[in-house]
């Protein structure tokens, strides 16, 4: 099989990055379309949004596959088919979650060598994540560095990419 197509889409929050994202994915026509979510849910409002996200592909046409990943994105890889259409929705919130127990530099390998192994299986493979250098950098040291790794993060993501997208207000802006 040919390497899958990498696509990053990135937006604020609420700018409906989330929607645009499965369109896209739906829009391959492959297979099987698999979300990977790596959300937690930490309080009632981030059940709700999991929540709601479950209902939503359960209306569409195309059946979706849900696999809750909130870390430990090498484990999603064995599940995976040859062909498949995948949302990694969203790839921030794994990178917070890693940091629990990683350092920087390790979750960064882990993130682009799952890249690598899933683009080898799969048709497409959409990775969604939150803008945080639009706000703001922080005055806490930790949250700053953060800030400026995942802005270093993306740029590389984007480098990587077939396709980069920035979503504002439900509108989508191709930049590769």
């Amino acid at each position: 099989m040919v390497r899958g197509k990498l696509v990053f889409i990135t937006g604020g929050v609420r700018s409906g990055k989330s929607n645009f994202a499965e369109r896209y994915v739906m829009n391959e026509q492959a297979k099987r379309n698999v979300y990977v979510a790596s959300g937690i849910a930490v309080d009632e409002e981030m059940q709700e949004r999991i929540n709601r996200h479950r209902n939503d592909r359960r209306n569409y046409p195309v059946e979706w596959v849900t696999i809750e990943q909130p870390r430990h994105m090498e484990r999603i890889v064995p599940q995976i088919k040859e062909g498949d259409a995948i949302l990694w929705d969203c790839v921030t919130t794994w990178l917070a979650n890693e940091l629990y127990e990683s350092q920087m530099d390790e979750v960064e390998k882990t993130l682009f060598a799952a890249i690598d192994q899933l683009l080898e299986k799969v048709q497409v493979l959409v990775v969604v994540s939150n803008e945080v250098l639009d706000e703001p950098v922080s005055k806490y040291e930790f949250t700053a560095l953060y800030q400026e790794w995942i802005g270093r993060l993306h740029q590389k993501l984007v480098a990587k990419a077939d396709h980069a997208f920035e979503m504002e207000y439900g509108i989508s802006h191709q930049w590769k």
